[in-house]
């Protein structure tokens, strides 16, 4: 798949689901506090969802952020994912994500991040439902803490973990990409 398909099987499974669920695009906008025309655009593939926008589009209707990497890519092994079976996610902001996971299905999941050199997560804070913890491959990656005065930049080799429902924001701040390694539970 190229990057333009992606785009439209994220934009079809984000409809598909919000109609499932029997979620007006008005009342998903008001619960995300985003408006009615961005979702309409996510929704037709025009736009990109941050990573905030579609972490609480998922938390909104009730389903993990996984989710949107569920489109089963060709295997040839059940327990091992090669670069061209992974599913990959590609949102507003300079991030890219590549599910390196072989299962979903299982007790966590893994993530490849790929940030241009000033990506974000977006203005709003990533509130998840699960526990997840990073390791930066390569390049820099600031993390904003709610609660906490100073951001933290973490370098290539450094590794952190946050609890459950912690709302926090991600960047890359540097002028080169990063690649960061994340574990979701």
């Amino acid at each position: 798949m190229d990057q333009q398909d992606e785009i439209e099987g994220l934009a079809i499974l984000i409809r598909d689901l919000r109609k499932h669920k029997k979620v007006t695009l008005a009342d998903l906008a008001q619960k995300i506090g985003r408006s009615v025309g961005f979702l309409s655009q996510v929704e037709r593939g025009l736009s990109r969802p941050t990573v905030a926008d579609l972490t609480a589009i998922g938390e909104a209707l009730q389903t993990p952020t996984t989710y949107f990497y569920s489109v089963s890519m060709p295997r040839e092994l059940p327990w091992v994912t090669r670069p061209g079976e992974r599913r990959t996610l590609y949102y507003g902001g300079g991030i890219t994500d590549v599910l390196v996971s072989p299962s979903m299905s299982s007790g966590f999941s893994m993530l490849e991040s790929q940030l241009d050199p000033g990506a974000t997560s977006g203005e709003r804070p990533v509130d998840d439902s699960d526990e997840q913890g990073g390791f930066v491959l390569e390049g820099e990656l600031t993390i904003w803490l709610e609660g906490n005065e100073e951001p933290v930049t973490l370098r290539a080799n450094d590794s952190f973990q946050l609890p459950a429902r912690c709302r926090f924001r991600y960047a890359n701040l540097a002028d080169a990409p990063a690649r960061v390694l994340w574990v979701f539970t």
